[in-house]
């Protein structure tokens, strides 16, 4: 299945020369969204993890029906200020601002393989935060599953430059 045609792509959101990649067209269509997951499933094989983790809010859609799936534990990486209990904190760069990302301190235990997945890896910044808050709480990152790589943003580069597994279902250019 060609997933590229089921993603929208949006100019100048949310802010002027930002090619925006939707993936809700994706979503919305049952045979694109089982294919997904599907595919992220047979990634997982070639990874030894303990727990997924996802990345608010769009890479908890795939990153649950992946958990449910394999049968592992799901830990979730929230926007500030929405986790009630202890929690790591993480400031960062987005392409087109500013964000804080948090995981509860609980949530991972010393010396667990962390896989995170996420909608699209863009220029790096909060899949290298998602990282440090692994490592914050003792864990280490397994790799990073994106369902979109913008291959023409340093996001992907960033990543391998730290060693890190990473694989994409998608390849576009950002811009």
């Amino acid at each position: 299945m060609d997933l590229k045609k089921y993603i929208r792509s949006i100019p100048d959101y949310p802010k002027k020369g930002i090619l925006f990649r939707d993936i809700t067209t994706l979503i919305k269509n049952p045979d694109a969204l089982n294919f997904t997951i599907d595919r992220i499933v047979e990634i997982c094989k070639k990874i030894e993890f303990d727990k997924v983790s996802a990345i608010e809010s769009r890479g908890f859609i795939f990153a649950s029906a992946v958990s449910y799936l394999i049968k592992k534990p799901l830990v979730l990486l929230r926007k500030k200020n929405k986790l009630p209990a202890e929690r790591h904190s993480v400031d960062f760069q987005l392409e087109y601002g500013e964000a804080t990302i948090e995981v509860h301190k609980d949530s991972i235990n010393k010396n667990e393989k962390i896989l995170v997945i996420d909608d699209l890896i863009a220029t790096g910044g909060t899949a290298e935060a998602a990282a440090k808050l692994i490592e914050m709480s003792g864990g280490s990152v397994a790799g990073f599953i994106f369902v979109i790589n913008l291959f023409d943003l340093p996001g992907k580069k960033l990543l391998e430059k730290k060693s890190y597994f990473i694989e994409s279902l998608i390849d576009f250019p950002g811009h």
